[in-house]
């Protein structure tokens, strides 16, 4: 571990010795794509935002490269979700932030609206951005992390944060209407691990991830098939793979349920850790959440509009 920790310090100072590129927008990182979604919605113009992780990849097994320790340790900002999602990155984050601006912005969600981990003591759910009303509460640390770092632009910062703050709560408005909609039997969301516990507690909807909290954690063969007993008794039809996960465990529910004369399908294929493709709608948050809602509410019986709340998801 001392090596380790000796390495990193040894890397960050090789980093930080490097030339600074010259720019005139507040160079911001951000380890997901949320974040740096927020960060680009907040900032506008006056930021460049470089985000470490791209779709499809697990914030919980996330370590950084060379090329992530350059570009975080000549950043003016540097943002991260903290509450331990990105595992093995925190030893790097905390080292650099004795020197850097490092906000750990999903933090900013206080202790009393966190949901606590089972897995862990004294750790919570880190998936706060599940819940629009709580990833308000993300926007506006990305917002006084901005001012703080460039005061220059704190009015642009505060006027660009209000506006998207206006966007989330139509959002927010979305989700509850078309989630409603699902009948009271069918509000049970099966999926490959515990992402979605605030989305549950936000919306009425019992959540059971097959895996923990963290990817990291294995499920063995009594809880899939604690899981296969619970879809069959329950008579759930179907369960949903994430695209930052694997689908292995999903799919032996399914033959675990069809061995018992159950079927179940896949209700579709949901964003938890990671946003979609840069360039898509899907590819922010707002159509991140969106895509979920209304594939969640579509594939459990309720009503949405087929290709969402601004008619932008690019669903079948």
């Amino acid at each position: 571990m001392l090596a380790r920790r000796l390495l990193l310090s040894l890397s960050i100072a090789a980093a930080l010795a490097l030339p600074a590129t010259a720019q005139d927008r507040l160079g911001v990182v951000a380890t997901t794509g949320m974040i740096a979604d927020a960060a680009r919605q907040v900032g506008g113009e006056l930021v460049e935002v470089t985000a470490l992780m791209g779709p499809g990849v697990d914030p919980h097994s996330y370590r950084q490269t060379r090329t992530d320790i350059v570009a975080a340790a000549r950043a003016d900002l540097v943002l991260w979700n903290g509450l331990y999602l990105e595992a093995q990155l925190e030893e790097f984050l905390l080292e650099l932030g004795e020197t850097r601006a490092v906000v750990p912005v999903a933090e900013a969600v206080p202790p009393e609206d966190r949901i606590g981990s089972e897995d862990y003591a004294d750790r919570f759910d880190p998936h706060v951005w599940m819940d629009p009303t709580l990833w308000s509460r993300v926007v506006l640390a990305v917002r006084d992390a901005m001012i703080e770092a460039h005061p220059e632009g704190a009015e642009v910062f505060t006027a660009n944060a209000a506006a998207h703050l206006e966007d989330l709560s139509e959002l927010s408005d979305y989700a509850r209407t078309v989630l409603a909609s699902v009948p009271a039997e069918r509000r049970m969301l099966v999926t490959a691990h515990d992402a979605f516990n605030y989305f549950g507690a936000a919306y009425g909807f019992e959540v059971v991830g097959i895996q923990g909290l963290s990817t990291e954690s294995e499920a063995g063969l009594q809880r899939i098939a604690e899981l296969v007993d619970l879809l069959v008794d329950r008579e759930i039809g179907a369960v949903f793979v994430e695209s930052s996960v694997s689908d292995r465990n999903i799919r032996a529910l399914i033959e675990g349920a069809a061995a018992q004369g159950h079927t179940v399908t896949i209700g579709g294929e949901l964003f938890s850790d990671a946003i979609g493709a840069p360039g898509t709608y899907e590819g922010t948050y707002l159509g991140m959440i969106d895509h979920n809602v209304t594939v969640i509410a579509r594939a459990l019986g309720g009503e949405a509009p087929a290709q969402g709340r601004i008619d932008e998801l690019a669903l079948n």
